[in-house]
């Protein structure tokens, strides 16, 4: 049984008073002073995006403060932002002479309303005669971020009760009892008002001026020596532990990236943009609430000695009930970076009685081992060099076209996407970089070397990002092959690592172009032929992000070009259509976005138990009816639970289950490109042959 206390019941009476408990206010650090300046010079000399710092930019800068201290509007009273107003005009001014005051007085301010709510969480949970009435047809507003600043203490209080109720029954879904779930939350706030009361001056320094760089674009920031510290942290993390990297994100911990063959990623089940809510460590041990636990806090607790386990409890990015969590077994392991390269399959797929095989080669990432290199090492590992040989080994294999799969593909080196493209064209340019000064350089592949001259595809997804961009927008600029799958991520900016005297600047000091002249920021590149996504570009890539850079253009290269595959295009797309119509995996995929979607649409989360548990029911009943009409319309037998359908997947080589909807999409892009040949062997079989016979680029 809970127990009140005094120092509770004391706290809970300063509340109602408007009292606020006592703390000590942080102040600027001499040391700011001149950081802030070479924070300033470092933007106004080196950043790409060219902005003046004045009144405008002030403005912006105070509102971007504000949502990153209070992003669902939950701590600060109207009256305080109206306080902060005599600032919106001055900030600029404070910044250009190295001054924090303001942002030091906003910061205090915010501790201050921050440990009102905790202790409010913290007296509510303890006190025994408290009671929750889980029957009422109550109603929280599932996003704040654009709501009206509440004006009283006791509205601001209504909240917090509304906030900490919808805690509570998300617990009680997960099969706690509300004594279970009280527990869980009385030490999650309790470890948030430690750490709140552990908070240093340095923490409000790179809170605001990281505020001053995300105006700048959101991949520019300020890293103190701490933040330093922990930013390297989480990249060991990328190649040590689960291989995976981390953010936090309005008190939670939000997955970024997996490295591709890493542990995480070779679960299947760890997907970019899920929420890490718990994190247990071994078979049996307690799942502990990680809910708004400082980042590297997260990261030490999922770190640890490689073959031992780690249990993370999520939330899926893609999960049509925001209440509901997943519970992923990931055994810690240094990643192999062999496990990262390219690697290749045979596709056979009858067409009209006839058998043809299709190469398939997947690249994880770009990569290149540059230390072998500069040794003088001959053997030295490279994306390209792997896929020249796997190629060869695939032509051998008397392959009648061949697939490059780069979803899920993060980038990597933009030497290897560069020279890779030359493997598919005798000789032109790839792609294009300008510079903050405006400069435009251009790389090229100079090798007339070819190592595939034949008919070829690309499949692209929302994740493929940076180099993967570059290849797939030069083989669609040459009309090399045809690009399948979603819109790229629109990662189209470079950034590098500045140090200054008290920590680092991360900077965007350049911009990738395609040959067309068009960036790749922003839109990223549009495939051909588009495949049913659950990654929507408002929830995820780069138009996703606040102050990301626009999309433009630069002059084109003159390149020159395969035969356009424009004639082709209404048929492909055609033959497409038809024949995903009728396809379980594709109806199956396509009933999952159009009910993803309808949810989305759902803007208050509701506090009635019995409703909220009809609703997840629904969801799962529904969820679990489409996966049966799939299973029917493939000849496989029906499952009862969901969890049945990742029990019976097949695994891959290196033990990652094989996901039926990755399966489904690049076998179609087989059968896409087969259409593409049927096309164009027709249409050059129709031609006179001093036509027919001319080189394939013009």
């Amino acid at each position: 049984m809970l127990k009140p206390h005094f120092l509770t019941l004391v706290t809970a009476l300063t509340f109602t008073l408007g009292i606020a408990p006592a703390q000590a206010n942080l102040a600027p650090e001499p040391i700011h002073t001149q950081t802030m300046l070479d924070v300033v010079t470092s933007l106004q000399q080196g950043h790409y995006n060219r902005i003046d710092i004045d009144d405008q930019l002030s403005e912006a800068v105070l509102d971007q403060y504000l949502a990153t201290l209070d992003p669902e509007r939950s701590h600060f009273l109207a009256s305080d932002i109206q306080q902060f107003e005599q600032w919106r005009h001055l900030l600029d001014d404070q910044i250009l002479q190295g001054e924090t005051e303001a942002a030091f007085e906003i910061f205090n301010r915010y501790q201050e309303r921050r440990l009102q709510r905790l202790n409010y969480m913290i007296s509510t949970l303890e006190d025994e005669s408290n009671t929750w009435d889980f029957n009422r047809d109550d109603v929280l507003e599932g996003d704040r971020s654009e709501a009206e600043w509440i004006k009283t203490d006791a509205e601001l209080q209504q909240l917090w009760r509304k906030q900490l109720k919808s805690s509570l029954l998300s617990l009680k879904l997960a099969d706690k009892t509300t004594e279970e779930a009280q527990e869980v939350l009385l030490r999650r706030y309790q470890n948030q008002k430690q750490r709140t009361d552990q908070a240093k001056s340095d923490d409000v320094f790179e809170s605001f001026v990281n505020a001053l760089t995300h105006e700048f674009d959101p991949h520019t920031q300020y890293f103190s020596p701490q933040g330093s510290e922990n930013f390297q942290i989480n990249m060991s993390l990328s190649l040590e532990g689960i291989g995976a990297v981390l953010q936090s994100e309005n008190d939670q911990t939000k997955v970024v990236r997996l490295v591709p063959a890493g542990p995480a990623d070779k679960t299947g089940q760890l997907k970019p943009a899920d929420i890490i809510v718990g994190v247990g460590q071994g078979e049996d041990g307690a799942i502990e609430d990680v809910v708004g636990m400082r980042l590297d806090d997260v990261v030490s607790k999922i770190r640890g000695p490689k073959g031992t386990l780690v249990r993370l409890e999520v939330i899926p990015a893609d999960a049509v009930d925001r209440q509901a969590r997943k519970v992923i077994r990931i055994e810690r392991n240094k990643v192999k970076l062999e496990e990262q390269a390219a690697r290749k399959r045979v596709l056979e797929l009858n067409r009209d009685g006839k058998e043809f095989k299709l190469g398939v080669i997947e690249i994880p990432t770009f990569y290149i081992d540059f230390e072998a290199l500069q040794k003088g090492d001959p053997d030295y590992k490279s994306t390209t060099r792997d896929v020249e040989k796997l190629i060869h080994e695939l032509r051998e294999e008397k392959i009648d076209g061949l697939i490059v799969d780069l979803r899920n593909n993060g980038g990597g080196s933009l030497r290897e996407a560069n020279e890779l493209v030359g493997l598919f064209i005798q000789r032109g340019p790839t792609v294009q970089i300008r510079d903050a000064s405006g400069r435009v350089d251009i790389l090229g592949d100079f090798d007339p070397k070819v190592a595939w001259d034949g008919p070829m595809a690309v499949i692209v997804n929302r994740l493929s990002a940076s180099a993967s961009e570059i290849f797939a927008g030069a083989i669609q600029d040459y009309n090399r092959g045809i690009l399948i799958g979603n819109r790229t991520f629109g990662k189209g900016t470079v950034q590098t690592l500045q140090p200054i005297e008290h920590g680092q600047v991360k900077l965007t000091h350049a911009k990738f172009y395609r040959i067309s002249g068009d960036s790749t920021q922003h839109r990223g590149v549009e495939p051909d032929i588009h495949l049913p996504s659950l990654y929507t570009v408002e929830d995820i890539g780069e138009s996703a992000l606040d102050k990301a850079l626009p999309w433009d253009q630069v002059r084109p290269v003159r390149h020159g070009r395969f035969p356009s595959l424009s004639p082709f295009m209404q048929q492909l797309l055609e033959r497409h259509q038809a024949r995903t119509e009728a396809d379980p995996d594709f109806i199956f995929m396509r009933k999952q976005v159009e009910h993803l979607e309808k949810q989305k649409k759902i803007t208050h989360i509701t506090l009635n138990q019995d409703t909220l548990q009809q609703e997840r029911e629904t969801n799962e009943n529904w969820l679990l009816s489409v996966e049966n009409e799939r299973r029917a319309g493939l000849g496989l037998p029906p499952v009862k639970t969901l969890a049945e359908v990742d029990d019976t997947l097949p695994k891959d080589e290196q033990g990652r289950p094989i996901n039926p909807e990755s399966e489904a999409i690049l076998a179609e892009s087989g059968e896409v490109l087969l259409d593409l040949i049927d096309l164009t062997l027709s249409h050059t079989a129709a031609l006179p042959d001093h036509i027919s016979n001319r080189k394939a680029m013009e």
